[in-house]
């Protein structure tokens, strides 16, 4: 899952992005509404973690932006956060588009909880809890199993587990899992996504039991034990 935080509070950006990349996420950052929309137009985030008062374009408005003509056209889940805690601005803020609304000051932990929350919502994309034959992965518990047997996962391995169990058979490129799994400091040139997959694959790996995870030469890779959707690449 991929975040853009958005606030002109450096530290508050800094400490949020932290905290949210030790849960797993792939954080990416901005400083204005500008460059908001800009990231946003590029990369498709599955939410983002937006400021109201901020110079130039405030948060309110690049909200509306992101509903009027959403990237891809699918409109990113949005947490909106201010110091502002009257009923009409969150009435407002609601009303532009945000499917939640923080005061600040706020603890991470909450922050953190809320963020789950809203990317277990959208029935569009993933529930809580994924099945891939005898893999299951709970995104609200961080837990993760094989044949009932729990799986010691770093949180970057579950987030790749995660971004595999949701396009069962499909071919993924390592481009697509930078893009994705990691964040816009993500150096393409390293072997990062290789090494990361390479010791998935082991802990996944069962006595007498066939590997999960395909490598497919030239392509990326596969996680095997369910079925593509139709049109999807082999």
């Amino acid at each position: 899952m991929r975040i853009l935080v958005v606030d002109d509070e450096a530290d508050l950006v800094d400490a949020i992005a932290r905290g949210l990349r030790r849960e797993g996420y792939a954080v990416d950052t901005a400083a204005t509404g500008e460059e908001a929309l800009a990231k946003a137009a590029w990369t498709p985030y599955d939410l983002i973690c937006l400021d109201i008062t901020m110079p130039g374009i405030d948060g309110f408005d690049v909200c509306r932006v992101l509903r009027d003509d959403p990237p891809e056209g699918v409109a990113p889940r949005v947490l909106m956060l201010t110091a502002r805690d009257t009923v009409e601005e969150r009435i407002r803020g609601l009303d532009m588009g945000a499917d939640d609304y923080l005061v600040k000051p706020f603890a991470f932990d909450e922050l953190a909880a809320r963020v789950r929350s809203l990317l277990r919502r959208d029935p569009g994309r993933s529930g809580a809890v994924l099945e891939v034959g005898t893999l299951s992965l709970d995104t609200a518990r961080h837990h993760s199993q094989r044949g009932g047997r729990s799986l010691d996962l770093t949180a970057k391995e579950f987030a790749l587990l995660h971004y595999f169990m949701s396009r069962p058979g499909e071919v993924v490129s390592q481009e697509e899992l930078l893009e994705h799994v990691w964040d816009e400091h993500a150096d393409p040139f390293t072997n990062t996504v290789r090494v990361t997959v390479g010791t998935l694959r082991r802990k996944l790996a069962i006595d007498c039991e066939p590997g999960l995870i395909e490598t497919v030469v030239g392509r990326g890779y596969r996680l095997l034990g369910g079925e593509p959707p139709e049109g999807a690449a082999r």
